[in-house]
């Protein structure tokens, strides 16, 4: 077991800590999958990755939508053909270069994105509302420290899109 002396004198054991983890995202993963029951039929998780990006970058080029999933640009290309054919997302020609294509949610694509975030959020909104307010503020300290070791940056404000897990 990988544990470390603090200098407080405290044993720090990161394999604890690391089961509490996987143990919460085994929660926040069941939550992002009840939260896309209602669009599954139409929609991957991948997918819905996908349109979060788009929701929250705007137009974009294929290659710069596949780095930022870290997939490579045919499988972006096979993603983004099947989003177009659920009316989620479109192409249209790059105002700057009409040579390239951008890629944009549709309407229909952005209340989807909206509607799983929104479900997504009350439930998380519940689980955190059962916490006493000392957990939640040492739930919030301990999240940043997390985000910040995995190179997330802090979601802002209360539209703050997650990475649509």
């Amino acid at each position: 077991m990988a544990q470390r002396e603090t200098s407080a004198g405290e044993t720090d054991d990161v394999d604890a800590v690391t089961r509490a983890v996987l143990t919460a995202s085994r929660v926040l993963m069941a939550v992002s999958a009840r939260s896309l029951a209602g669009v599954e039929e139409r929609v991957t998780l991948p997918q819905f990755r996908m349109l979060v990006v788009m929701s929250s970058r705007g137009a974009i080029k294929l290659v710069a939508l596949a780095e930022s999933l870290r997939v490579s640009p045919s499988t972006a290309m096979r993603m983004a053909d099947r989003v177009i054919a659920a009316g989620l997302a479109e192409r249209q020609p790059n105002p700057e270069d009409r040579r390239e294509t951008l890629l944009t949610l549709t309407e229909e694509g952005r209340r989807t994105v909206e509607s799983v975030i929104a479900r997504r959020r009350a439930e998380i909104h519940a689980i955190v509302q059962r916490l006493r307010p000392a957990q939640r503020r040492a739930l919030v300290q301990a999240l940043d420290a997390f985000n910040e070791a995995g190179g997330e940056t802090p979601a802002s404000g209360v539209g703050a899109q997650p990475l649509g897990l």
